[in-house]
């Protein structure tokens, strides 16, 4: 299989399906050849993952799950995840991140029901069994030659990529709920830099950079982050500094004085209070357990 990367930001697309309303912020391919540290999307974004080649592990929520071609996974709003690629053999993946803009009761009930389990599911991993890979091979072709009318059928190919998203959630939905959230969204282009900054520059991120990125005041920016993560951003810098500790610990035989100043911290002191508070227990006895997990 030899398709080319895709990196799609502010499209400017929305997609409908019944009473559901999408923002599609950002559609991505390729193989990584390095690990995603532990992260968390804003409270409104779904991210659907579809891996046609390679191996690797999914961590969520302290769950671990092995990843291998066909396996098609959804996190969506408070689902703390990690991505372990395998060196080698590299997994490929699509990604598409959905942002909820709108979700109303549809005239038709059955209808209904599919939106629902999309809205109602944050998690779910498992193999697909609705030969999706058409509609991908479909979307990169469409998304990489841009003929006449592509933005249209684009969104045609997402509508049937969702429709056969619930399909596979039938047969195995697990017990969760996404909570509510209001329905202002930001445009795609900032909520793609609030999460790509958090994700690649959280050792040297602030308020005032994240601000400038955005195009907005401090004060703008810290309510925004509030809003979408729940926390501030203070909060939000430090849980990605530790998420990305607790990778290096898993994943790598860094020494944790090491750790600490690579994801930003001037004290080892200080970095092992923050770990202890947000993992409950020391970064060596965190490498410890991870390590027999994995």
């Amino acid at each position: 299989m030899n398709l080319p990367p895709i990196h799609l930001e502010n499209m400017n697309l929305r997609i409908t399906v019944g009473g559901l309303t999408l923002n599609v912020p950002y559609i991505l391919f390729g193989t990584f050849h390095r690990s995603f540290p532990e992260h968390i999307h804003s409270k409104r974004s779904y991210e659907l993952h579809y891996v046609p080649e390679g191996q690797g592990t999914l961590i969520a929520n302290g769950h671990s799950y092995p990843v291998t071609p066909g396996t098609l996974f959804m996190t969506g709003p408070d689902v703390v995840h990690e991505q372990i690629t395998n060196p080698s053999d590299p997994m490929s993946e699509y990604c598409i991140c959905f942002e909820l803009l709108e979700h109303k009761p549809a005239r038709d009930q059955k209808l209904d029901s599919i939106t629902g389990a999309f809205v109602q599911t944050a998690f779910w991993i498992g193999q697909d069994t609705q030969n999706l890979m058409p509609l991908f091979e479909q979307l990169s072709f469409e998304t990489t030659r841009r003929f006449i009318g592509y933005h249209r059928y684009v969104g045609t190919l997402l509508e049937q990529i969702i429709l056969k998203l619930i399909r596979n959630y039938r047969g195995d939905q697990p017990d969760v709920s996404v909570p509510q959230a209001p329905l202002q969204t930001l445009d795609d282009t900032r909520l793609a830099a609030i999460e790509h900054s958090f994700l690649y520059q959280y050792r040297f991120i602030t308020v005032q950079g994240l601000a400038d990125t955005l195009g907005l005041s401090v004060r703008q920016t810290e309510r925004t982050i509030r809003q979408f993560y729940g926390m501030t951003f203070t909060q939000k810098r430090t849980m990605a500094r530790l998420n990305a500790a607790a990778h290096y610990l898993t994943m790598t035989a860094m020494t944790i004085s090491h750790i600490a100043e690579t994801v930003g911290y001037s004290s080892l002191e200080q970095f092992c209070s923050a770990f202890k508070i947000q993992y409950g227990m020391p970064a060596g006895r965190y490498r410890l357990l991870r390590s027999a997990q994995i």
